[in-house]
């Protein structure tokens, strides 16, 4: 089983990367909270992987930390949930964040992200209770630097990866529209869109 990957990125947006292991290109999908922290292209990188097989495919997941792997893990051991929404998870709040939100029990706000009804929220609250002091103690990201060049046009790259998280195509483009500012990256807008959304 591939458990983590160390290689040259040679691609990213968001949801997607890839990474170059001595001349194999290996196709990830990542959250948002691992896209914020990615190396320029062309730099070396190590990710934490999670290999999913199913019927009729099979896909690798990245991730800077192992805490964000495994909480990727845990909440897919949640009735209802799977890969699309425990990164849509990822991508709305930190892993400490999201400790905080379970432990308090806070479900409104869960359900602020993308694919979460009340119900699933209620379940991730108590079955992921117990175990979410636990969150945070993975090991540390192993990063090759930080930043990246600002895309051609980081709003509609902003809107295009948060309709991958679930949002509606209006809903991404007033998010993002609201979000941006001057000079701002795709990555930096995404993350006030998704920080703002949680919030209201």
């Amino acid at each position: 089983m591939i458990g983590r990957l160390k290689g040259i990125l040679i691609h990213k947006q968001p949801p997607w990367l890839v990474v170059d292991v001595h001349g194999v290109g290996y196709e990830l999908e990542a959250p948002m909270s691992t896209f914020y922290d990615l190396p320029e292209v062309g730099r070396e990188v190590s990710l934490y992987t999670h290999y999913a097989q199913k019927e009729d495919s099979v896909a690798l997941y990245g991730f800077l930390k192992e805490s964000e792997r495994r909480l990727f893990r845990d909440l897919q051991k949640v009735s209802g949930i799977g890969a699309r929404i425990a990164l849509a998870v990822l991508s709305g709040v930190s892993v400490e964040e999201f400790a905080r939100l379970v432990q308090a029990g806070d479900v409104a706000a869960l359900t602020r992200i993308p694919g979460i009804g009340k119900k699933t929220a209620e379940r991730m609250v108590v079955e992921l209770r117990d175990r979410a002091a636990d969150f945070g103690a993975g090991a540390a990201a192993v990063l090759a630097g930080k930043g990246g060049a600002v895309p051609a046009d980081p709003l509609a790259e902003a809107v295009v990866a948060l309709q991958q998280l679930g949002y509606k195509p209006a809903e991404a483009a007033r998010m993002a529209e609201k979000a941006k500012a001057d000079g701002d990256s795709a990555e930096a807008i995404i993350r006030k869109a998704l920080k703002s959304a949680l919030r209201t």
